[in-house]
């Protein structure tokens, strides 16, 4: 068997665009994967061709070998948008070997270890609130103050979520605008100084979910890159009364991290952005989080699987990072259910509301869980018809 071509399609995603690569063989076995290509000036899609070369001709069930020869060949730039597109590549390979064997992909790395995965509703009223035009179209009442906050949380608990993860809103002159904090071109961007204002919205904002959920719920924030390690100390002493199941933060500092991890009884988790072994290796060393956030999309399911292994010589958990697609769903389920040390699964629940839609057989959230069948490869073809029924809005 050989791969033949490679090709990207691409569909609207809201506030993003979805990503797929198709990966077609000389014996009309097709591989699906998802990928991102809305981070930073993007390129991914540009660089699968590049590695494609490599790909083209080659048995795609050899994906060990493939693996190192991209990883290998990118050693001078590695991690970041090469990482991103070697693991696409890869993750299509996958599920053409899995297709080719007749067995779903976790089938290559063990097996299942549990049927279903707890699942945390992610960025819970953020984008709500962040693109209201969006919602609006959709049916979604407006978030425009904590009040409605308490709601969505009442509401999260009534569908069965037994978790949620929000990140930083404002709340001012019945008015609300969402936190762009490391991201976006703001004021205060490069300095990320500790300030009182965001210490307070943050607190407001996870009384009034606390509130609407009750205090067993599971609560998460998320607040990315946004501070120094002052200023995360200082926000995680503020927010310890709240009983939260984690503290989402970024810095690519293990001892950084770990000093914030010191400073409180709040878990951190963290490492969404960090690449491989070597990556995550001395953030594990310096046991700096109690959740390892592991993105399979950035990383490949292949290479996840040998981090969530070094994790679990350190005794950590894992969760993976799931802001994406539907596809993505299902290749984040394949590593949730296949390690051990499995925490819980991020998805996005208010969505396009053509995203399942976009392939064949996409899992089903029952009581909180997340439940798909046990089919070859991710168990789910990309419906091509559908993406191009819904062409991107946004690229990059």
């Amino acid at each position: 068997m050989k791969i033949t071509r490679l090709e990207s399609l691409y569909a609207d995603g809201g506030w993003r665009t979805f990503c797929f690569l198709k990966v077609s063989t000389d014996e009309g076995l097709t591989g699906w994967s998802e990928y991102s290509d809305n981070y930073g000036a993007g390129g991914v899609s540009d660089l699968i061709q590049r590695f494609g070369k490599l790909a083209l001709g080659r048995d795609p069930r050899d994906i060990a070998r493939l693996s190192a020869d991209f990883h290998a060949v990118a050693r001078m730039a590695a991690g970041g948008v090469n990482t991103q597109a070697a693991a696409a590549i890869e993750n299509a390979c996958l599920d053409i070997k899995a297709k080719a064997l007749g067995v779903p992909v976790h089938a290559l790395f063990g097996g299942r270890l549990r049927d279903r995965l707890a699942v945390y509703w992610s960025h819970c009223g953020f984008f709500r609130v962040r693109r209201p035009d969006l919602f609006e179209q959709w049916g979604r009442p407006p978030i425009r103050s904590l009040e409605d906050l308490k709601r969505l949380g009442e509401e999260a608990v009534a569908r069965g979520f037994k978790a949620v993860k929000t990140n930083p809103l404002f709340f001012e002159s019945g008015k609300a605008h969402a936190f762009s904090g490391g991201f976006a071109i703001v004021p205060g961007l490069h300095e990320r100084n500790p300030d009182g204002k965001l210490v307070r919205a943050v607190t407001e904002l996870l009384a009034a979910f606390r509130d609407g959920m009750g205090p067993d719920a599971g609560l998460h924030l998320d607040i990315n890159f946004s501070q120094r390690p002052d200023g995360f100390r200082r926000l995680a002493k503020a927010i310890e009364k709240f009983n939260l199941s984690w503290f989402e933060i970024d810095i690519h500092d293990a001892e950084a991290l770990a000093s914030v991890r010191r400073s409180t009884s709040t878990p951190i988790a963290s490492l969404e952005t960090i690449y491989g072994l070597s990556g995550y290796r001395p953030f594990f060393e310096r046991y700096a989080v109690d959740a390892a956030v592991v993105d399979v999309i950035w990383n490949g399911l292949y290479q996840s699987m040998r981090i969530a292994a070094l994790a679990d010589a350190f005794e950590v958990n894992v969760a993976p990072h799931n802001f994406y697609g539907p596809l993505a769903n299902l290749i984040s389920a394949h590593f949730s259910v296949a390690v051990p040390n499995f925490r819980i699964m991020e998805i996005e629940v208010e969505d396009v509301p053509w995203k399942d839609e976009l392939i064949s057989h996409p899992g089903r959230i029952e009581t909180g869980d997340f439940v798909f069948a046990d089919r070859p490869g991710w168990g789910a073809e990309v419906n091509e018809e559908a993406v191009r029924a819904h062409p991107p809005m946004l690229r990059g």
